[in-house]
Formats: structure tokens, C-alpha cells, sequence
């Protein structure tokens, strides 16, 4: 098997606004704790490449995953659009790169435009570096960094989550391990490239930081590649969806040295998986990928819009606003995501559908399937335990977003009681983007999946 590493610099200035946590936040880069990147890992085996791109940004579009692809393409006529993954870590210390969720950040258009030109090359380094190497993976312990914001208590006190032995009430309802994949030179033995998989949202920095970095998992990279000159280290984001650290929502000082803290622990784990891994063969590589329907609910009426409607309008609408506060702000958003989803309800019903793409990228026993969606990890589990190999890897955020992918007790509202239906993931969140709510996510990605899986063991035949 031949494999090559290659990274690119996506930081942008000091004073770029920053994405994520609420609406019209002002949050303004105030320095740079981290570099952001792009890194990238290019395979090939049995006459068959594959690219797969990580990124230290919050999210893409859509459209900027197409771009990039369009870009590598344009260099390497050889790959599919299949055969290239573009993933996010998530972090929200990085710039906006959406247009859809108003308020969460503003643009800077003179960075995200040549952004996909950024990513892009480092995917083309990667080609440029392949060799031969050995493959080796582990699945270690990583039981500190996570809680399931949904189903257990939300960001804890500062003083409990900075113990050296925290762990949330309910572990079981988050990763607690983190599968760790090392390629070394087949000749020299050097360490080329890594990669970390693990779910869980990079927010331990929050609302009231202005720094710019990539959070826990951006920073325990940097670590351990300093650790290892020449290396480039991938992380991949699971099943974040219903999962934050658990340092969230803090003041900018905690934040920081909290941020310290979880990227030592992940670091920590990352390093017992490059120490513990055991080889891996790989013979060949398959890649599949299809746009599917995913199905929507219309829990907003033409008539539960207009009640909406008049409740924000209420709230901004008069000479009595102040701007400082928060349910203001929201009302704000909320009309604009009402305005859109007016028109969505002007659609015949299967128009209503969002269309995603699903792709599986299979290394010998090695699987990644991504979609573009914040997965919650009650549907990682029923995809892992239906796959078709020994080691796969079910990751968010792939070739773009489309919101988040709820499990089946989320969508039920069944989770903390019959009202629970409203929480942030199920229906706030949609009409934050002007969206109507997805019906039926966690079987539609566990179907589709599976039909894909089915796809790759018909062509390993």
C-alpha cells in the first residue's frame, strides 16, 4: 500500500468574526492560539486512490466541499469525485463558512473565497508524497472528554470537569474510546501520518473566547506532530451531535486553560493508540458515494408560522428593543428562518426532501462513512453494529452540512417527556436555518448506509 501526508495554513487575520454559540455575537478574533489547517492523506491500493481531507473549521456548504473537488480534479483527472472525503472538526473558533444560520458569525469574504483553493492543496500535496508504508490501528480508552449534552448534565462546574479522574454521569452515552490509525514508512519506519476518530463537539472554548484555534482536537494534533517532525495528524470527527466536552459555556479565562486541559487527555489517548497499534493489511481500497432523500416534517403550518411570526415580531418590533438581549437577538433569526421555510411550504411534499450525499471510503478493513450531518451517537451505534468490516468509522460533517441527524427518541420527543419534541437538535435548530425538521434521520442513515456497504462488497467480489 503507498500512501502521502500534506497539510495547508487556513488561518485567517486577527479580527475576522467567529462562528457559533448564538446570534449576533460580535465574537471578533482577538489573536490566535492555534493555527488552523488543512490536512490531508492520500491512499492507494490495488490500482485504487482515495483522498481524505480533514479540516480545523466549524462546517462547510455543500457547494464549497463540490469546489474543492473540482479544484483536485482539475489537477487529478484520475479521481472521482467518490474517491475524495472532505471532513470538518467542528471547532467554533474559526470563521464562518455558511450562509444559512443568520447571525452565527459573519463571512469574511476575502478568506473564504480562496478557502476551497487552501484546502484543495492540501489534498494535491498529499498525492505528491505517496509511498510505501505500513498500516497499524488500535482502539484505546478516551473517557474524559465528552458528555451527552442531551441525556446528561450539560456543562458541569469548571472545578469538577478539570479533575484529573471527571467523567460524566452516563459515559455510555458518549465515545469512550478513540480508534487510533498510524502510517509509517514501509522502509524507514518514520512515522508519516496519523489519524484519531472520535465524537464529540470542540467547544470546550466558548461564547466569550475570541481566540482563533481548533479546539481540543486541533491543538492535540499540533501536539503530538511536534512529537513526531514530519507527521501530519488527522482527526476525524464522530458522532458529535448530542455530545459537547465537558468544558462548555464558560467564561474566556476558564475556557482557555480548560482547553489546556482536554487537549492533553485527548493527546494522551492518541498517543497510547500509536503506541499500542497492531498492524493492519490493506490489499485494496473501494469508494462508493449517492445523493439520498432525506425525509421532513411539517411541524411548522402556515398557521404555526404566522402565531411565530407575531411573537417575534413583538419582541423586535417596537422602539422598546434593546439588542444586548438574547431573546431579541433570536427573534431576529427566527423571522428570517420563518421567511424561508414559508416558501418550503409552497413545495409539493417530496420536493420538501433534503438531498445529501452519503459516501463509504473501505480500506481493507478500515471503513469510513460519512454524511453531512451532526450525527448523535445512538445512530453510530446501529451503524457499527450492522457494518460490513471489522474497524468502521461512522463520521459527521462529510462533503458539507445539513444540520443534524437526531436519533429516533429525539425526533419522538421521548427523551425527557412529551414536550421534549422543541429541544434545540429536533425542531430550534431547523428554523434557525430555515428548515423544516427531518422525520426520519436516524433509519434513513442507518438504511443507506448499509446499502452502500452492500454496494462495496458486491465490487470486492
Amino acid at each position: 500500500m503507498r500512501a502521502g501526508f500534506g497539510k495547508f495554513n487556513l488561518t485567517p487575520r486577527v479580527g475576522v468574526e467567529l462562528y457559533g454559540f448564538g446570534p449576533f455575537l460580535n465574537r471578533k478574533a482577538i489573536g490566535v492560539r492555534d493555527i488552523l489547517e488543512a490536512r490531508a492523506g492520500a491512499f492507494e491500493a490495488g490500482g485504487h486512490t482515495v483522498l481524505i481531507i480533514t479540516c480545523d473549521l466549524c462546517t462547510l456548504q455543500p457547494k464549497t466541499a463540490d469546489e474543492i473537488r473540482r479544484i483536485i480534479r482539475s489537477k487529478h483527472p484520475e479521481l472521482k469525485p467518490e474517491d475524495i472525503m472532505i471532513s470538518t472538526s467542528h471547532t467554533h473558533s474559526t470563521p464562518a463558512t455558511m450562509f444559512v444560520n443568520t447571525g452565527w458569525g459573519v463571512t469574511d469574504q476575502p478568506w473564504f473565497l480562496s478557502l476551497p483553493y487552501k484546502i484543495a492543496e492540501a489534498g494535491c500535496q498529499a498525492l505528491k508524497q505517496m509511498t510505501e508504508i505500513k498500516v497499524s490501528q488500535a482502539k484505546v480508552p478516551c473517557r474524559h472528554i465528552g458528555l451527552n449534552r442531551v441525556r446528561d448534565v450539560d456543562h458541569p462546574p469548571i472545578e469538577d470537569v478539570l479533575k484529573d479522574d471527571w467523567e460524566p454521569a452516563k459515559p455510555e452515552l458518549t465515545d469512550t474510546e478513540c480508534r487510533v490509525i498510524r502510517f509509517d514508512d514501509a522502509g524507514t519506519g518514520k512515522l508519516l501520518g496519523f489519524m484519531a476518530y472520535f465524537g464529540c463537539h470542540p467547544v470546550v472554548c466558548s461564547e466569550s473566547s475570541r481566540y482563533i484555534h481548533g479546539d481540543y482536537a486541533g491543538l492535540a494534533m499540533h501536539d503530538l506532530m511536534r512529537e513526531y517532525p514530519g507527521s501530519v495528524g488527522m482527526f476525524l470527527q464522530g458522532a458529535e451531535g448530542d455530545v459537547n466536552s465537558g468544558c462548555v459555556h464558560k467564561g474566556e479565562q476558564e475556557s482557555l486553560l480548560a482547553l489546556d486541559v482536554f487537549a492533553g487527555r485527548f493527546a494522551n489517548a492518541v498517543r497510547n493508540g500509536l503506541r499500542e497499534a497492531k498492524p493492519v493489511e490493506i490489499k485494496s481500497i473501494l469508494s462508493v458515494s449517492k445523493i439520498f432523500p432525506f425525509k421532513t416534517k411539517q411541524v411548522f403550518t402556515a398557521e404555526k408560522l404566522a402565531e411565530l411570526r407575531k411573537t417575534y415580531e413583538e419582541k423586535v418590533f417596537t422602539p422598546d428593543a434593546n439588542d444586548e438581549d438574547y431573546q431579541v437577538r433570536m427573534a431576529a433569526v427566527y423571522l428570517r428562518g420563518i421567511d424561508v421555510i414559508e416558501k418550503t411550504l409552497t413545495m409539493k411534499e417530496e420536493d420538501r426532501c433534503v438531498h445529501a450525499e452519503v459516501q463509504v471510503i473501505r480500506m481493507g478493513p478500515l471503513e469510513f462513512l460519512g454524511a453531512p450531518f451532526e450525527i448523535m451517537q445512538a445512530i453510530k451505534n446501529d451503524i457499527h453494529a450492522n457494518a460490513s468490516v471489522e474497524f468502521p468509522m461512522l463520521m459527521s460533517l462529510v462533503n458539507g452540512t445539513f444540520g443534524y441527524a437526531p436519533d429516533n427518541d429525539s425526533l419522538q420527543g421521548s427523551v425527557n417527556g412529551p414536550g421534549d419534541s422543541a429541544r434545540y437538535e429536533v425542531t430550534r435548530a431547523p428554523l434557525i436555518a430555515g428548515r423544516l425538521p427531518y422525520s426520519d434521520t436516524h433509519n434513513e442513515l442507518v438504511r443507506y448506509m448499509k446499502e452502500m456497504e452492500q454496494v462495496l462488497d458486491a465490487q470486492a467480489k
